[in-house]
């Protein structure tokens, strides 16, 4: 027979297996005082330097937002190969200083002059009896205590300024964001004798270039040429002015009050833009008259005022009056009567 063991199965006994015994718990060392803990010009002198580097930070926060104004934005910096924009990267410079700073006063306030006393304790629940609860808030007010916040003013006041002061940046550079709307949804360069004209051909259309269940993205004449004298301009209006012009058998159209008028031969047109979030829609059921916003599926009926009949949408699409100029072309009888685009709370 041969003298190899067996392995030895989990579970089984077996007298050669040794068993380690768990190593013993070591215990916490002695706390050994820091010069901060036994000398208090010491721990003035760190105190001092953390209320700088917090003093620091506010100062940085304030040259971002000095440079984000002093600065032009078209300004250059070059290192050899290496060039960037001045106004980009002295703002990123200040930001990124300012939050070291911060970070830096807080490491040296908590190395020196925060309680470093170790303490063990017992692994416990997740679940927090109220008891529990109450030691922890108690324990949390110890902490604010050991800290100093409270009883360090110059610590406590200067992070307070650097983290006001750390917000000036973010509200100043909103202003990259744009200028504030105002009242620009409520005019697009509709107005009255303006013609619709096909937004692909820019042909104007009549009527008869219709036919019952067919429709057609459409643009205000006087668009096109906006696009040779301010590409911004351009694009601007053609994001508000933008319309869609479908034909309707006139006994399955519901005439709001009001707009009795502003069809021909059940010809309607109405704001291409979405009233939810502004998307441009097209996504045409001809047999229910239903036109779909791609981005969130608001739904509208063309042949009932354009309303809502499924999504976010808050309120139906805008129309735009028609009429027919003398040589047979649809053309606008007024702009827009409401804003286009999106819902907001200025509209009341």
């Amino acid at each position: 027979m041969s003298d190899e063991k067996l392995p030895v199965v989990p579970g089984e006994h077996d007298s050669s297996v040794v068993v380690a015994e768990p190593i013993p718990d070591p215990g916490i060392e002695p706390h050994e005082p820091r010069i901060t803990d036994i000398d208090p010009k010491a721990a003035d002198r760190v105190e001092r330097q953390v209320a700088t580097l917090f003093s620091l930070a506010g100062l940085l926060a304030l040259g971002s937002c000095v440079a984000y104004f002093a600065i032009p934005r078209d300004s250059t910096l070059e290192f050899g190969p290496l060039s960037g924009n001045a106004n980009n990267l002295v703002i990123g410079l200040c930001l990124g200083l300012a939050l070291f700073m911060i970070g830096a006063g807080a490491i040296q306030w908590a190395k020196k002059l925060m309680v470093d006393t170790e303490i063990s304790e017992e692994r416990h629940d997740a679940h927090s009896s109220p008891a529990q609860k109450a030691d922890i808030i108690e324990g949390f007010q110890v902490g604010v205590a050991e800290s100093g916040f409270t009883r360090r003013k110059l610590i406590r006041r200067s992070l307070i300024g650097a983290m006001g002061l750390l917000g000036l940046p973010a509200i100043v550079m909103l202003r990259d964001l744009g200028p504030l709307p105002g009242r620009s949804l409520y005019n697009t360069i509709w107005a009255k004798g303006i013609r619709v004209v096909n937004d692909v051909t820019l042909r104007p259309i009549k009527p008869s270039d219709l036919i019952v269940g067919q429709l057609v993205n459409a643009a205000p004449a006087n668009l096109a040429p906006m696009q040779e004298e301010s590409a911004v301009e351009y694009q601007n209006a053609k994001a508000k002015a933008s319309v869609i012009v479908v034909r309707i058998a006139p006994n399955e159209i519901r005439v709001p009050a009001g707009r009795e008028n502003w069809g021909v031969d059940g010809i309607l047109c109405y704001s291409k833009i979405c009233t939810h979030v502004g998307c441009p829609i097209s996504l045409y059921e001809q047999q229910t008259h239903h036109v779909l916003c791609p981005c969130h599926q608001s739904t509208f009926d063309l042949a009932d005022g354009a309303k809502v009949v499924f999504g976010p949408a808050a309120r139906p699409l805008p129309q735009l009056p028609l009429a027919v100029d003398a040589e047979g072309y649809l053309v606008a009888q007024s702009g827009f009567t409401e804003p286009v685009g999106p819902s907001f709370w200025e509209r009341g």
